[in-house]
């Protein structure tokens, strides 16, 4: 009522009643309606309109009474306020409008929630008239629904069915109204289906209906289209946009088909020809959606994923990306006013702060501080427009504004690319939670059912790689641009961490293609400076490009060069490249680039599989302009080794470059927790990156990137845990291509990896230990050994450097790997030179050194060849000499651990044949009968064999000294079958080699050994050294068979042994070369055992003495002396024991005759007879001045040779075998002696001295002679043999022998005895007349012990003694020596003493005849000799001479004549003669007159005298033949005295005062003498056997002596006084001749 008056102070008290009384709730329903019906009044009166609005505020809000057409009303009423002309009420009305619509929805919420629970069964809805339908709602839900409908028709601009009475609506206000609802009420329209069907039914198609303006609408067309188009409405345009956003937000379950309209109008509006206000609502608008990861998911769900459906979601995501681009493109067409124009008022606060000043002037000042993108001249400042996550809007708030706003340049860019931002990081984070979700219901699926699979969802996963197979390319073009055109550090890491974040995703989900392309973008772009070319990523990239970079037909650029200028520069380094580039620039964008693909390789490094190629590939890039150079174990560290003619680096970089080296390093350590596929993805990236710098460097000689190589090493290094699954393919890389690679850097890096990878590997404590698992460690060593195929030596060095490192710090654990391990020491070849020869052996060394013990028994074999191997190079003869060393210590080591070594590989021989058997093989190894220990020293020696044949002398003399010292050390361990072997296949086997060389060295003499080292003239040609060496070695076998005879005997082929032992023998003998020869006869000597073990010199010379055998046999070059086993004063077995210790078990008892087995001795009687042959024969034609002569010594030692030998075979020995044994001896005396060794060998001239050649000679022949003495019968035959040889011995005193038809001087002179050494001819034959007169001595003594053998006697070897004698006895003073001819007379006066009566004996028997005339012969020559004494004998001399006459005349007066009877006649006869020649004196002119009486031969004469007269007047005379020849001589001398004297009494008394010649008074005296000789003959004779006519011519001498008294001469009287004298005792009365007659 108070009201109803319109009286403005009773109408405010009144409203403010009866708000108090609404606010008690005491307003009926009908009150209510009154209430609403006056203030209607009110309203149409203008009056209290603010009042008004609160009380219908008050009345709604306070309770539920007000329903229907009531509500209505009130709604109306403010509607109708809401339009009045006063502002304020305007805006009251609005707010109250708003509010209104609210509590009518809120009361519909409330009343669902109290009859919640209760089910209601609706009828079905028949028709769809807006009426019938409202009927099943409940009062409060009717209210709501009418109300909605009539907003919508409303803004339709059509008539409302319940809020009658409106006057007029503006769209704007409506739309506003709508969004509200929709967006706080979204439950009303989803619960019930009334509401859903408005927003079907109305709602849409009015919001597509207000749209049909923009989309129609093209910017700056208007004027050309026939009809005129409706211009688009900023308010509305921006309403509908909010109310879109809503729909889609809440509703878009409920409108699947109308969001694909609403949502392909947002992205049409983004287009370029669109108003820009539109453009950038419309982005703000995208933004909304862009922040909502889920609705993102449901869009792709919904239509990408449907056949014949748009691609929403695609299209949003390219359309972004177009309208960044599009940005760049087209500068804001239509919008230059308000780029001119400050635009700082327009935006909010917080964007007009940042925004700045925007005029031209500005961008120039602000371009350093402000972020911005700037493409092409484009340039764009970056706005903060919201917080990351939230799409905070500017236009689409502004519901005040009817103009479209000016939008400020760079609003729409910072917006797309929040939105951009936002899209990524909402999807990622998104699908990662699921994606760990899903993994960690995988493992609680694993936990609870083991044995299972776990079976994922597959829808799940489709979505994800939907959505960013969907997304990628676009995400990828917009992102790129972006990163491109950024100025601002970070804005450009915010969108590497977007690019990033995708490339992960990709990665995780699987989706290699979009993964690689973000890597690729990300690298090719921006990692790199520009221009830059970079093979890997161009190939991977070509392939993308074309599908992806074309984005609604505009295609991007990808690298820009305008992106250089707004960066700051901050380094400038040398291209990467096979061809030189220039340089290029590194800016810091790149570096930022840089560092997040660390990030990314660092974190996703599981999830970029194959990607790892481009990211390393570019990495390897920047490190290598950035100058990074790897150090050990493969971290890079800063600093170029070779610094670039043009690398600079700011010190901005040069103090991040750690920062980057660290990263680089923390991103491959990282690699230990990436599972085994993506590390062999890492590793695969490594290798073929290097493989691509190995191309690159293999051209020229720069330095070579080593960026792969070592980031292998440090991949390899940080995953030791896990090294057998990537250890192939990373060792096969360095092996196969690094290491083998032209250029020295990358060769040294690969092995420098490669090693260190391997000592790494096994000094790492692997889980099971090394030890356990043979197999790793096989695995980790053999690369090591593959090294060993490469030929580059600074390879191999390194190989073997860390070979040596291995063995000094793992060398107790290798273990299995040591066949490995040797063979890299092993593996040296000649061409490989010195040093690396010497690093091999420092390894080998310390292995024998140190590591023996520790090694398998199965690897020392290998250690032996090893050793070998290093004695054979012929780089450094030292390494080759102490490698021999190093064999010897093996010996011992062998002889030590002799035991453990041979259990050890008999079990390992077990264990190998049970193998073979199974496999049904043989087992195969080197001298397999063996026992194992045994073939292990047989490899030892054989190495050691092959040493001793090297070409250099050294070597081989080293190796054959240890080769005969191990066998003689350690022999005894060799089972005995083994000596078999180590016999034919060693010793001879090495004795036939050595033999070949020497005999093919060559003789052209080698000035110097290398160097300045002088070379002795006895090693200066190589036949001379290898003589030195078939010398050592005939030596070494020949000890070996001499001190294990007792063992070599036991093998069944011991014969053939000897046999080709002799035979070496011989050949070495028989060889040109004299040091060989000599040596051979010394081994001979030994195998003989002339030379025994034991170095006993006493008891040798003792025995030696005992036998008769002359000391000088004992030769010190003879090492002990020859002879002992002519006495065997020890036994064999005394003689094994004392040599071996007690290694050698005692032969059992009877195995004594062994060594006596006459099959040897023969076969060494044959060795020894046809060296001698061979060696003595004298050469045939004329001889050349270089035919081989044997050497004294040679011969010496040869003949020596027979003594010993002749013990053991004399039993057998033949007639035959000393005929042999005679041409031998003859040879070897006749062979001459060099004139330049003569003076060494021969004694000096003045003392005749026989040289040991001719004192073996002799002992040969007594040797023999005494074992035929003391032999059986049957040897004596051999005795004329004996005494043949010794008389052609004799001869040689007066006819030296002839060597074949050599020349040859003598050394002496007979007369003079002095040495011609400088003689002309090459050859001086000896001196042969000592030897001579020995062998006389010889002749004499032992035909003194013979005289009476039957084969003596037969053989008429006395006959043969007197015919040598003649030589000498006939040429008497011409002999060389006058030695000679006593020593034959002495001789000869000796052997018939002894022979005489021998022959007397036997006279009968005829067996002497042929002996008597050259008896007679050899007197004659010799008492009546030719030749003249020579003149300057003394007196002294010629009496001494004399008196041999004398004493030869004496043996016939003693031992011939007294028994003539038993000679025959014509031996006397000649006698007679002889001594009626020698008794007649006849004088040589020659004589001085005061020497005459001496030389005469008076007391020669006057014994041949006495004896003729004795033999005349001898009462023996058996028959008148003999008395008749003394008659006869007697008569001759008598007649010749009468003759004499009646001269001399002519003479006499002619020359009358003159003496007489002094030779006609000595002859006178000489008769006279003659005379009173016979007179006293007579006077001892019985008279009857004096002859009557010998009287006769005695008487008649009478009256010539008386005649001969006037003689002047006192000699003759004298003489003549003693011849006168005895004539007395013949002075007799005669006799009367009857007596005479009767008598």
């Amino acid at each position: 009522m108070g009201c109803g008056t319109k009286e403005p102070k009773i109408t405010q008290l009144c409203l403010a009643a009866i708000q108090r009384l609404m606010s008690h709730e005491v307003v009926s329903e009908a009150a209510a309606g009154n209430i609403i019906n006056m203030l209607w009044q009110l309203m149409e009166n203008g009056l209290e309109e603010l009042k008004l609005l609160q009380t219908v505020l008050v009345l709604l809000t306070t309770n539920t009474v007000v329903h229907d057409e009531v509500l209505s009303k009130a709604i109306v009423l403010c509607f109708r306020l809401h339009f009045t002309k006063d502002n304020i009420t305007n805006n009251t009305a609005a707010a109250t409008v708003r509010q209104v619509v609210t509590v009518v929805f809120e009361r519909m919420v409330a009343e669902d929630e109290r009859y919640q629970g209760i089910v209601e069964h609706p009828p079905p809805v028949q028709g769809n008239t807006n009426r019938r339908s409202v009927s099943t709602l409940r009062p409060s839900a009717k209210d709501a629904y009418m109300l909605f409908q009539d907003l919508c028709q409303l803004v339709n601009a059509d008539a409302p069915y319940w809020l009658v009475g409106m006057t007029e609506m503006t769209r704007t206000f409506g739309l506003e109204l709508l969004e509200s609802v929709l967006n706080d009420f979204p439950g009303v329209f989803l619960q019930h289906q009334e509401f859903s069907f408005l927003l079907k039914e109305r709602v849409c198609p009015l919001v597509i209906k207000l749209f049909s303006p923009n989309i129609k609408f093209r910017q700056g067309s208007s004027s050309a289209s026939p009809a005129p188009v409706e211009k688009p409405y900023f308010p509305i345009c921006m309403r509908l946009l909010r109310v879109v956003s809503v729909l889609i937000k809440h509703f878009y379950s409920l409108l699947v088909t109308e969001c694909e309209i609403f949502l392909s109008l947002l992205v049409k509006f983004l287009d370029g020809e669109k108003p820009q206000w539109l453009r950038a609502v419309a982005v703000e608008s995208v933004h909304r959606l862009c922040v909502q990861p889920h609705l993102l998911r449901s869009f792709c769900q919904s239509y990408d994923m449907k056949q014949h459906s748009t691609k929403v979601f695609r299209d949003i995501v390219n359309a972004l990306g177009s309208f960044i681009q599009s940005l760049f493109i087209l500068p804001n067409l239509g919008n230059n006013a308000a780029l001119s124009a400050p635009a700082g008022g327009s935006g909010s606060g917080a964007q007009g702060s940042s925004q700045g000043g925007l005029g031209p002037g500005g961008i120039n000042s602000n371009q350093t501080t402000q972020a911005a993108f700037e493409y092409r001249g484009t340039w764009i400042p970056l706005m903060t427009v919201s917080v990351q996550g939230s799409a905070k809007a500017t236009y689409l708030e502004m519901l005040d504004k009817v103009e479209p706003p000016s939008i400020p340049e760079g609003y729409a860019m910072s917006v797309a690319f929040s939105a951009l931002l936002d899209l990524v990081r909402g999807i990622t984070s998104m699908i990662e939670r699921e994606l760990a979700a899903e993994e960690g219901a995988a493992a609680e699926f694993r936990e609870t059912h083991p044995g299972q699979q776990w079976q994922p969802q597959p829808g799940a996963h489709q979505v994800w790689e939907e959505m960013v197979s969907a997304c990628w390319c676009g995400l990828l073009a917009a992102l790129s641009l972006l990163l491109d055109a950024s100025t601002d550090e970070t804005a450009t890491e915010n969108i590497l961490k977007a690019e990033l974040t995708v490339a992960s995703l990709c990665g995780r989900l699987g989706l290699v293609t979009p993964r690689d392309a973000f890597i690729n973008r990300h690298l090719q772009g921006l990692s790199l400076p520009p221009h830059y070319t970079l093979t890997v990523l161009n190939s991977n990239a070509a392939s993308l490009t074309g599908k992806s970079y074309s984005i609604l037909g505009q295609t991007v650029q990808i690298i820009s060069p305008s992106s250089e200028s707004h960066q700051q520069v901050v380094a400038v380094g040398q291209p990467l490249a096979s061809q030189p580039q220039g340089t290029v620039v590194l800016t810091s964008k790149n570096l930022q680039c840089m560092r997040t693909l660390l990030n990314l390789a660092h974190c996703h490094g599981a999830v970029l599989g194959t990607s790892w190629q481009l990211v390393l590939a570019t990495l390897q890039h920047l490190v290598w302009i950035l100058g990074l150079k790897p150090g050990p174990g493969g971290v890079l560290k800063p600093g170029r080794a070779v610094e670039g003619p043009s690398t600079v680096l700011t010190t901005a970089v040069m103090t991040d470059l750690p920062f980057i080296a660290n990263i680089l390093s923390r991103l491959f350590e990282s690699s230990q927790y990436l599972d085994d596929v993506s590390l062999h993805h890492l590793i695969n990236a490594l290798c073929s990156l290097s493989l691509e710098a190995m191309e690159m460097a293999s051209g020229n000689n720069k330095e070579p990137s080593l960026f792969a190589v070592a980031k292998l090493l440090e991949t390899g290094l940080v995953n030791m845990d896990r090294i057998e699954i990537l250890w192939r393919p990373l060792t096969g890389h360095l092996l196969e291509k690094v290491c083998q690679h032209t250029n020295s850097r990358m060769r040294e890096w690969g092995a420098e990896a490669l090693t260190a990878l391997i000592k790494a590997g096994l000094a790492y404590k692997h889980d099971p230990p090394l030890a356990q698992n043979q197999r790793l460690q096989l695995l980790l060593l053999n690369p090591l050994k593959e090294l060993s195929n490469v030929l580059h030596a600074d390879i191999r060095q390194k190989q073997l450097e860390s070979v040596l490192q291995i063995l000094q710090s793992q060398g107790d654990g290798l273990g299995p790997g040591w066949p490995l391990v040797l063979g890299v020491i092993g593996a040296i070849r000649n061409d490989q030179g010195e040093s690396l020869i010497r690093t091999a052996f420092q390894c080998l060394q310390l292995v024998v050194t140190d590591f023996l013990p520790t090694m398998p028994c199965t690897c020392l074999q290998i250690v032996v060849d090893v050793a070998g191997s290093f004695g054979l190079q012929n780089q450094e003869l030292n390494i080759s000499l102490t490698s021999i060393g190093l064999l010897w210590n093996i010996s011992d080591y062998f002889f030590q651990r002799g035991e453990a070594i041979t259990q050890d590989l008999e079990r390992e021989e077990e264990a190998l044949q049970k193998q073979a058997k199974e496999k049904g093989e043989t087992l195969n190894r080197p001298f397999h009968p063996a026992p194992p220990f045994d073939c292990l020293w047989l490899c030892l020696y054989a190495k050691l064999g092959e040493m001793c044949v090297d070409p250099r002398p050294a070597v081989r003399k080293s190796a054959g000294q240890t080769l005969f010292s191990t066998i003689a050390a350690h022999g005894t361990l060799l089972q005995q079958p083994t000596w078999h072997i180590v016999v034919w296949k060693v010793l001879f086997h090495l004795l036939g080699r050595v033999r070949t060389s020497s005999t093919t060295a060559d003789k052209e003499k080698i000035e110097s050994g290398g160097g300045n080292i002088l070379i002795h003239h006895s090693r200066d040609t190589a036949e001379k050294q290898w003589a030195e060496t078939w010398v050592l070695t005939l030596a070494g076998v020949a000890r070996i068979f001499n001190t294990r005879r007792y063992l070599l005997q036991q093998l069944g082929d011991f014969f053939e042994a000897w046999e080709v032992l002799l035979n070496h023998i011989q050949s070495a003998a028989l060889s040109k070369n004299n040091e060989v020869s000599l040596a051979a006869l010394k081994s001979f000597q030994e195998i003989l055992q002339i030379v025994t073990p034991v170095r006993d010199w006493d008891k040798a010379g003792d025995a030696f003495t005992a036998i008769g055998v002359p000391p000088v046999l004992i030769d010190p070059l003879s090492a002990y002396g020859p002879g002992r086993p002519l006495v065997r004063s020890d036994s064999l077995v005394e003689r094994l024991t004392r040599y071996n210790g007690a290694e050698l078990q005692a032969p059992p008892p009877g195995e004594e005759s062994a060594l006596e087995d006459s099959a040897l001795w023969w076969s060494a009687w044959n060795t020894w007879y046809r060296t001698g042959t061979d060696s003595t024969r004298p050469p045939s034609g004329p001889t050349e001045k270089f035919s081989f002569i044997p050497s004294q010594p040679f011969l010496t030692a040869l003949i020596q040779i027979f003594p010993a030998l002749y013990q053991h075979i004399k039993s057998n020995f033949s007639m035959e075998d000393l005929k042999k044994l005679g041409v031998i001896l003859h040879g070897a005396v006749s062979v001459p002696i060099s004139s330049d060794a003569s003076p060494f060998i021969l004694p000096s001239y003045t003392e005749a001295v026989l040289t040991s050649l001719q004192e073996a000679v002799l002992t040969a022949l007594d040797v023999l002679q005494k074992a035929i003495c003391v032999g059986p019968e049957n040897l004596q035959v051999m005795y004329p043999a004996i005494f043949e040889q010794l008389l052609l011995f004799v001869e040689f005193s007066c006819k030296p022998p002839q060597y074949g038809r050599m020349e040859t001087k003598h050394v002496a002179n007979a007369k003079y005895n002095q040495i011609q050494l400088f003689a002309p001819a090459e050859w001086v034959a000896l001196n042969y007349v000592p030897f001579a007169e020995r062998s006389l001595e010889v002749v004499v003594d032992l035909y003194h012990k013979t005289a009476c053998h039957k084969a003596v006697i037969n053989e008429k070897v006395l006959q043969n003694i007197i015919k040598t004698l003649r030589m000498p006895l006939g040429l008497k003073y011409a002999c060389p020596s006058e030695s000679t001819w006593k020593l034959a007379v002495s001789s000869l006066l000796k052997v018939l003493s002894i022979g005489l009566p021998v022959a007397r004996q036997h006279a009968s028997s005829g067996k002497f005849d042929t002996m008597w005339p050259e008896l007679a012969n050899a007197f004659e020559d010799f008492l009546f000799t030719k030749s003249t004494p020579p003149d300057n004998v003394s007196i002294q001399e010629f009496q001494k001479n004399e008196a041999i006459d004398v004493e030869v005349v004496q043996l016939i007066s003693t031992e011939i004549l007294p028994f003539a009877n038993f000679i025959p006649k014509d031996f006397v006869g000649q006698i007679m003669a002889m001594l009626n020649k020698g008794s007649i004196h006849s004088q040589s002119p020659s004589f001085t007159e005061a020497e005459i009486d001496v030389r005469m031969r008076e007391e020669f004469s006057k014994v041949c005298f006495e004896t003729l007269l004795q033999f005349s007047f001898s009462n023996k005379v058996s028959t008148p033949q003999e008395g008749y020849i003394s008659r006869m001589a007697l008569s001759v001398l008598l007649k010749r005295s009468q003759d004499v004297l009646q001269r001399y009494v002519e003479d006499e008394r002619l020359s009358g005062r003159c003496p007489l010649p002094r030779q006609q008074v000595t002859e006178i005296i000489f008769v006279l003498k003659a005379i009173s000789t016979l007179m006293d003959s007579l006077k001892k004779t019985q008279p009857e056997n004096v002859d009557g006519n010998t009287w006769a011519q005695v008487i008649a001498l009478y009256p010539t002596l008386v005649e001969c008294i006037t003689c002047s001469s006192t000699e003759v009287s004298s003489a003549l006084k003693e011849a006168l004298g005895p004539f007395k005792d013949f002075m007799q009365p005669p006799v009367s001749r009857v007596q005479n007659g009767e008598s």
